[in-house]
Order: structure tokens, then sequence, then C-alpha cells
């Protein structure tokens, strides 16, 4: 049976020193606690020598004490010193309120980080891009290795099941831009200029701008979700364990899939925009369809295609990059895997245009405006 804390006060040669005896137990402890605060400085030491046990509430009341009287402890065995150094490591303070900070060092402080975050992010996807063109040209060197089943079901769940929504996405944008660019263009008698904007706009920007787009939101945060539940259930490191490369089996068919997609896509979209330009030209301006068709022929040339079909595979890899590293990197809990499917849809739509820009300026650069 534990005896309950005891307290006993000696005066020897060098001082008063307080004798604990007992057990130190949060059950044992009682009122010494109390009997502890109220001793007054000066204490030459406190003894442990007849402590039977201690926990590190016991350990916590006799760190607490020497602490406040500054003094030290003796006469406790090794295990009990063990522990009243181990909450004395932890016994720091701890600001009830957190320190003022100034709006503008704070503002400064969160775009640091920011800034920090994107370049870390950016290296990052830098060093992903690079693991996924080894694993592709391992995949050369061992064709046996290439999933073509898990490709073709990408194919089908990236491309396939995404022309629906596209395509009502393309035919609505394309009845948007005929309609707003002949309200304008009416005011200067220019109605029929409207077939070269719904023409030239969507091969060359629109179509496979708002197709990665739409890929992305698809797509991409499904990638992420699908590979960062597999992190959480530790899937992909039983898969390590058996010889089998993530990076091949699951990365690499997803890549590929969207990279070869992304173009047919892209196409298919600027056809549908098209068709909804046309169809809006028909029933509002009153252009028959022969003529708008004869106009589009003659307005837009062949090089805005391909600015287009050049675009969208170079998307395509964004995407499918973004989304697999975020996914990759989700840890810790399920928490994660809804940010990291968030940063993937942003990282990678933010990336598309920025590289669509670049493109924008390339293309006028050589001569294809």
């Amino acid at each position: 049976m534990n005896k309950a804390a005891e307290l006993a006060e000696e005066t020897r040669d060098g001082g008063t020193v307080v004798r604990l005896s007992g057990t130190l137990t949060i059950a044992c402890l009682h009122d010494l606690p109390a009997r502890l605060d109220a001793l007054e400085a000066p204490v030459g030491a406190i003894d442990l020598s007849g402590v039977d046990h201690m926990d590190t509430i016991g350990a916590w009341t006799v760190h607490r004490t020497a602490k406040r009287l500054d003094c030290p402890v003796s006469g406790g065995s090794a295990d009990a010193e063990k522990m009243i150094a181990a909450v004395g490591e932890l016994d720091e303070p701890v600001a009830i309120r957190p320190e003022h900070v100034s709006p503008l060092k704070r503002v400064l402080g969160e775009i640091g980080e920011a800034v920090v975050n994107s370049g870390a992010t950016l290296l990052g996807l830098l060093g992903f891009f690079g693991a996924t063109l080894v694993a592709a040209w391992n995949v050369i060197r061992h064709p046996s290795r290439f999933r073509v089943n898990a490709v073709v079901q990408r194919f089908e769940v990236v491309g396939v099941s995404a022309l629906g929504i596209i395509g009502l996405m393309s035919f609505l944008i394309g009845i948007v831009i005929a309609q707003q660019g002949s309200v304008q263009l009416r005011q200067f008698g220019m109605e029929m200029l409207t077939i070269n904007l719904v023409g030239r706009l969507t091969f060359r920007e629109l179509g496979v701008l708002m197709t990665a787009i739409m890929v992305a939101g698809r797509s991409g945060s499904a990638f992420a979700a699908q590979l960062g539940t597999m992190k959480l259930t530790e899937e992909v490191d039983a898969m390590r364990t058996i010889g089998v490369s993530p990076m091949e089996a699951l990365v690499l068919p997803r890549t590929l899939a969207v990279v070869v997609m992304m173009p047919l896509l892209g196409f298919y979209s600027s056809v549908i925009a098209v068709i909804g330009g046309g169809f809006l030209c028909a029933v509002a301006l009153d252009i028959p369809p022969i003529t708008f068709v004869q106009r589009l022929r003659e307005v837009v040339p062949i090089t805005d295609l391909w600015v287009g079909l050049i675009k969208a595979p170079v998307f395509g890899l964004i995407i499918a990059i973004s989304g697999c590293f975020q996914g990759m990197q989700v840890k810790a809990n399920a928490e994660e895997v809804g940010l990291r499917t968030t940063s993937a849809v942003v990282q990678a739509i933010f990336l598309v245009i920025v590289i669509d820009a670049f493109f924008a300026v390339f293309f006028t650069w050589v001569g294809w405006n």
C-alpha cells in the first residue's frame, strides 16, 4: 500500500533541510504542494532519501519548490533524479497572450513566408518533374513495365468522361464571346467581324485555356486526392516494399494520359465554341451558317490552330505534375488531403496562365500573329 507523502523540517549545520518521505504521486500528495508553498527561504536542501516512488506530478512539485527556494535536491534515486531533470527541461514560461506584432511586420512576415513556400514548392515541382522523366526513361528501356491498362483507363477518366462538361462549357463560352463582341462591334457597323473574334479567340486562346482549367479542376484534383489517400493508407509504401515504383505505376500513367488527351480536348473545345458562336450569329445577327463557315476559313490562319495544339500538351503536363506532386506530399492526417487537393488545383491553374502568357509573347515574336 502506498504511503501518503509527508514533509518534515530538520535543522542541520548547513541550515534547514526539508525531508520528504512516502509516495510522491498524484494520488498520495494530498496537501503536500500547499505545505511546500508555505515554506520560506532560506532552505539548505530538499532530501528525497525517504521517498519510495515518484511520478511526473511529484517530480514537478519537487522541481518547482527547489527552483523557488533556490536549493539543491539530494538523496533521490537515479530514476527520481532523471524524472526531475526531465520536467526541469520543460520548465519554460508560456505567454498567455501572443506577443504584439505591428500590422506592417505581420504583413511583411506573411509575404516572406509565402515567398519561401513558393520557392520550395517550385523546387519540389522541378525535382518531381525530373523524377517523372527518370521513370519514363526506365519504362522506355524496359517496355514490359509499361502499364497499358492503367493508361487506357486514365484516357477514359480524363478525356471521355470530360466531353460532356467541356462541350457544354465551350458552347456557352462561344455564345458569350459572340454576343458580347457583336454588341461592341455594332456601334461601328462591323457585326461581321464577330466571326473573326470567335474564330481566332477560341482556336488560339480560350479553347485550350478553358479546357486546361476544367481538366485541372476535374483531373488534377482527383490525382491529388487519390495519391494522397494512398499515402495515408500506406499503399505507396507497400508498393515500394514489393519492388514496384510508385512513379512508374501511379504518376506516369496519369501524366501520359493528360498530355495525350489535352490536345484532343482542346481542339474539341474550340470546335464546340465555334459552333456556339455560329449559333448565336445565325439567331441574333442573321448570318447564315454557310457564310459563317466561309468567313471563318478566310480569317482564321492555320497557325492559330497550331498555337492551341502546341500549348495543350504543355498545359496537360503542368496539370498532371502539379496534381501528382501535391498528392505525394500528403502526410499525417486526412485534413492534409483536402489542403493538398486545393493546392494542386490553384497551383495548376496559376502555372497554366503564367505559361500561356509566355506562349503569347513567344508566338508573337516568331510571327504567328
